[in-house]
């Protein structure tokens, strides 16, 4: 039998390091290395026998039961099994699912799963939730100084994690504005441009969904200045943020929301009717 630490150790397990600074993720894991140490001493079974048996490193068993590493789903699937849980190392899956993506970025994927209404203007690329995962991943590989191994695997989950927005039921209202600059730049190269290309057509296409491009040759517009965000909820509050407004943070103030709408309203007028746009991508995947 091979060393279980060679086929399902913690080397070929990038991505699943803890974020120190993550006081919630942090707990989570506690609690559920805890349960987990729990359930393997309830059943008689050393951390030697259990890694055996599981098919991972005994030194991978003890910083997970530690809370020091992110177990895998296999890992906790394994490890109900073994362990005749009944359930309840199934029930962390959520949490620890989590856990992996950054703490903005779960931030982020928390308002947008509770907004009614989402709109976004990118001036500079393609917006992380009509991303497809080459091109997220291409993207966030050409950040300087490059993030780790470990980093770059938990930017790019969250990333895809945000898109379960589109699943949403009732489904929220998003609009998008992207630059017509940013469309024609074939990051990844030209098949993973074009599979790009051709996740704008689908989304695009949603009930919910109006997507709309800004012509390089149009008059200069509110969005020059960056990034814009908005979102609405059910009880009539909202969030926005621009990047060339107070500082670029969030706000929730009524005066500066008023602001945000005002330059979002202005570049959606100027930008390209939703049915002009689609078919402006139709014609770049064309031109290949």
């Amino acid at each position: 039998m091979s060393e279980p630490d060679q086929v399902n150790g913690e080397a070929d397990d990038p991505g699943w390091e803890v974020d120190p600074d993550d006081e919630w993720g942090l707990a989570v894991l506690a609690t559920v290395g805890r349960q987990l140490r729990l359930r393997r001493e309830a059943v008689g079974m050393r951390v030697a026998e259990f890694a055996v048996a599981a098919g991972y490193s005994e030194d991978l068993v003890y910083k997970i039961e530690g809370g020091k590493r992110i177990p895998r789903p296999e890992y906790l699937d394994k490890s109900e099994e073994l362990l005749d849980a009944g359930g309840l190392i199934a029930a962390m899956k959520e949490d620890v699912a989590k856990v992996r993506y950054p703490k903005k970025v779960r931030a982020l994927a928390k308002l947008e799963a509770q907004a009614i209404e989402i709109g976004i203007y990118e001036c500079n690329i393609i917006a992380g939730l009509l991303q497809t995962p080459e091109h997220a991943r291409t993207v966030i590989e050409a950040r300087q100084p490059p993030y780790s191994p470990d980093d770059l695997e938990r930017m790019v989950a969250g990333r895809l994690a945000r898109h379960a927005v589109f699943e949403r039921d009732p489904a929220p209202s998003i609009h998008f504005v992207l630059e017509e600059a940013p469309l024609r730049r074939q990051v990844g190269g030209t098949m993973v441009w074009r599979r790009q290309l051709e996740r704008l057509l689908e989304v695009g296409r949603l009930r919910n969904v109006t997507l709309q491009v800004m012509p390089t040759n149009t008059e200069a517009h509110p969005g020059l200045d960056g990034r814009i965000e908005l979102l609405k909820f059910r009880d009539g509050t909202a969030v926005g943020r621009a990047d060339g407004e107070f500082n670029g943070r969030p706000t929730s103030e009524p005066k500066q929301l008023r602001i945000i709408e005002l330059q979002y309203g202005t570049i959606r007028a100027q930008a390209l009717p939703p049915r002009e746009s689609l078919a402006f991508i139709e014609q770049l995947l064309g031109e290949t």
